[in-house]
């Protein structure tokens, strides 16, 4: 499948698309953006090393094999301080603003009571983002400019994979503080470098994940399934197996391939992108069996 022209090009996303598509696969990173709007800095309260310890940085870097690989890779370009492409598009704080909402906010959940909504109220470090109210005109602004322009690619770019091949998979691709991977007695060397999240069950053939974690874990990594992190807004909304359309979301332990404090990568981050090519490689093949259509069996 050639893509011509692809999802439309725009200036908050950066889609790189294969020649041709040869895998039933898409890769996006919503959270490795670092592209941070001047008014928004002069609004915030912390500085920018404090917005940045929210970034899934480099996670892009990491697949960047994709388009080579005959799979497409979608990555945002705004920070998720900015806009949270992993939230529902009115999943906000309603304290957060002054002025009319645009419509009734889904602010009951634990997302937004934790200050974690589509447009975030706190920074990593828990610090509050803006020194106080902010005009609620910035929701319809930034759902029109980051949050919807994202999510028409990527819905796109998973449709025009089922229509080629019958059946998607979208991999979520995303990090976690190393700070969050120790998950065991302390005594012992725990340290979780990938976790998979599949709903529990709900976003992504059972065979898919058994895959993805049979090929980590030969690899000496070592992965735990859907604890602390089971899956967000993306692999809830593109996840429906019984329509074929399956989600993966892949956290990775940043301590694998970047300095947090410094906000650096390390030598061996080109060690984890082979790996995260290879694990494309190899999920790509076995979805092409796993998800194929098969004919009806005569009676």
């Amino acid at each position: 499948m050639e893509f011509s022209p692809g999802p439309p090009d725009h200036e908050a996303l950066d889609c790189r698309l294969p020649t041709r598509q040869t895998m039933p696969v898409v890769v996006a990173s919503p959270h490795s953006g670092s592209n941070y709007p001047t008014d928004f800095l002069a609004q915030a309260a912390v500085p920018l090393a404090a917005l940045r310890r929210a970034e899934d940085a480099f996670v892009d870097e990491l697949f960047s094999a994709a388009p080579s690989l005959g799979i497409p890779l979608l990555a945002a370009r705004f920070p998720r301080s900015y806009v949270d492409a992993n939230r529902e598009p009115y999943e906000l704080d309603p304290a957060m603003f002054e002025g009319p909402l645009p419509r009734p906010l889904n602010h009951r959940t634990t997302r937004v009571a934790a200050g974690l909504g589509m447009i975030p109220r706190v920074a990593a470090s828990g610090e509050a983002i803006y020194r106080g109210r902010v005009s609620a005109e910035i929701i319809e602004h930034r759902l029109e400019t980051c949050w919807r322009p994202y999510h028409l690619a990527l819905s796109g770019l998973v449709e025009q994979t089922y229509s080629r091949f019958g059946a998607a998979l979208l991999i979520d691709a995303h990090s976690m503080p190393s700070s969050v991977s120790n998950l065991g007695p302390r005594e012992r060397d725990t340290r979780v470098d990938i976790v998979l999240g599949d709903n529990h069950g709900e976003s992504c053939a059972s065979e898919l994940v058994e895959c993805a974690e049979h090929w980590l874990a030969a690899r000496g990594l070592r992965v735990l399934r859907n604890q602390p992190y089971a899956g967000g807004f993306t692999t809830q909304r593109y996840g429906r197996p019984g329509l074929a359309r399956h989600a993966l979301q892949i956290e990775i332990n940043r301590a694998l391939y970047m300095d947090e404090a410094r906000h650096e990568r390390l030598p061996v981050a080109g060690t984890v992108e082979r790996l995260m090519a290879g694990l494309l490689e190899e999920i790509g093949s076995q979805a092409l069996e796993i998800l194929r259509p098969r004919p009806l069996a005569a009676e």
